[in-house]
């Protein structure tokens, strides 16, 4: 048995028994119900995160703002000003409130390694901020601080200059988003 709709084309009638199931995403049509049916995998909200927020590319956050990503920071700026590093300082703490659930003791324990690195001796310096960056990549990916990926990209920028300054400059701005975050 075929229908017609308005703009002339057919469709085939689906059968009156069946009963409209939700998507795996908490049914976005408003069509069906939730009533009988269990959470998957024993979480509520399906799908969700434990706060109840989405946690999806797109999702609905609540009052939360959206990021598209971390801004660039520009190694030289943050060698030559003060105020910028101060400023990307700021931005990071903000976004690592908005965005993240980072915990005071991973940015400490981050910290602890940039300041090892600077210390290390001038031949072995680029190596250990290489294997920092290394350590910095895991631990966002780890605990989904996706906040710090401007410090990772940063971090490239001061391994591939190999400079004195610039790897100061990086533990000062580390030293300063650990302040602002406490």
């Amino acid at each position: 048995m075929a229908e017609t709709t308005e703009t002339g084309t057919q469709q085939q009638a689906k059968p009156q028994e069946a009963k409209p199931q939700g998507n795996r995403e908490g049914n976005r049509e408003g069509r069906g119900s939730r009533e009988g049916r269990g959470a998957p995998h024993g979480r509520e909200g399906g799908g969700r995160g434990d706060r109840g927020e989405d946690r999806r590319p797109g999702g609905d956050r609540g009052d939360r703002p959206r990021f598209d990503g971390p801004p660039d920071m520009d190694i030289e700026k943050l060698i030559s000003d003060p105020l910028y590093l101060d400023n990307q300082a700021h931005g990071v703490v903000s976004r690592m409130r908005d965005m993240d659930s980072g915990t005071k003791s991973q940015l400490r324990r981050l910290y602890n390694a940039v300041r090892r690195a600077v210390r290390a001796p001038e031949n072995e310096r680029q190596q250990q901020f290489v294997m920092l960056r290394a350590r910095l990549a895991y631990t966002i990916a780890r605990h989904s601080l996706r906040s710090l990926d401007s410090l990772e990209k940063l971090l490239l920028q001061v391994t591939r200059k190999n400079t004195a300054l610039g790897y100061e400059r990086f533990r000062d701005l580390f030293e300063a988003i650990v302040a602002y975050n406490e």
